[in-house]
């Protein structure tokens, strides 16, 4: 088995799940990730602690076991935190100054598309009923009841008998008067207006929809982020 002790050489796709050992034998857990500058390691089955690893801690791999120079004390500096707020930062932990350490930074900026979506307004037609007074004259026809008074001449002459004498009178039975007020209807007829209203089309209103083409100015805040560092300086006094 070729043990390399050439950190360029090794072939970091291999350590990927590999067991890791540290000083003196320090059982350190597996390799869960690699990075550029690091690998990350996983300790442990039900609390599950993962720690960042400088790659300059590296000693050798051998193919199945990756040894680094770490021990208990400097697993304290390199725990990962719960929460990282981007990849590869915790690099920076690392309390090893023997090289050049890098890290990544995304730095976030926001596009500006505007799309366009179909929603649907609607417009009422609304019939309302108007209502107007119209004047129309007709001619009605009704009977009238008139009166006409004529004299009765109770002299009429026999024609049957024209031997007899010329001066006798002949009265016809009369009906007697009547003994009670008595009414005798006579109908009368008469013409009513008769009021028929029945609909008809006045008017036709035709509801057309076209497009209509509009140019708008679409202003919004984007968010682009500034990458900038704030560098403490100490003076040390003797």
């Amino acid at each position: 088995m070729s043990v390399s002790n050439n950190k360029a050489k090794i072939n970091w796709d291999n350590v990927l799940k590999k067991e890791v050992i540290g000083t003196d034998g320090l059982d350190l857990g597996e390799v869960a990730e690699v990075g550029n500058n690091f690998v990350i390691i996983q300790k442990g089955l039900l609390n599950k602690k993962r720690y960042i690893i400088p790659i300059s801690t590296v000693e050798n791999f051998d193919g199945d076991i990756l040894r680094v120079k770490v021990n208990e004390n400097d697993l304290l500096e390199y725990e990962e935190p719960i929460d990282p707020q981007f990849k590869d930062y915790s690099t920076f932990k690392s309390s090893d100054m023997s090289g050049e350490i890098e890290t990544t930074i995304p730095v976030i900026g926001e596009n500006l598309e505007i799309a366009k979506k179909i929603v649907e307004d609607k417009v009422d037609i609304i019939k309302d009923p108007v209502k107007e007074t119209k004047t129309v004259e007709i001619e009605l026809t009704y009977e009238k009841v008139s009166i006409e008074r004529i004299p009765f001449d109770n002299k009429i002459k026999d024609t049957k008998d024209s031997s007899e004498s010329s001066n006798v009178e002949y009265k016809p039975e009369i009906e007697r008067p009547v003994s009670a007020k008595t009414q005798i209807s006579i109908p009368l007829k008469r013409e009513v207006p008769v009021v028929i209203k029945s609909p008809y089309i006045r008017e036709e209103v035709v509801i057309k929809k076209r497009p209509v083409k509009e140019t708008r100015i679409i202003t919004t805040d984007i968010t682009n982020e500034r990458v900038s560092y704030n560098e403490d300086e100490s003076d040390n006094k003797m």
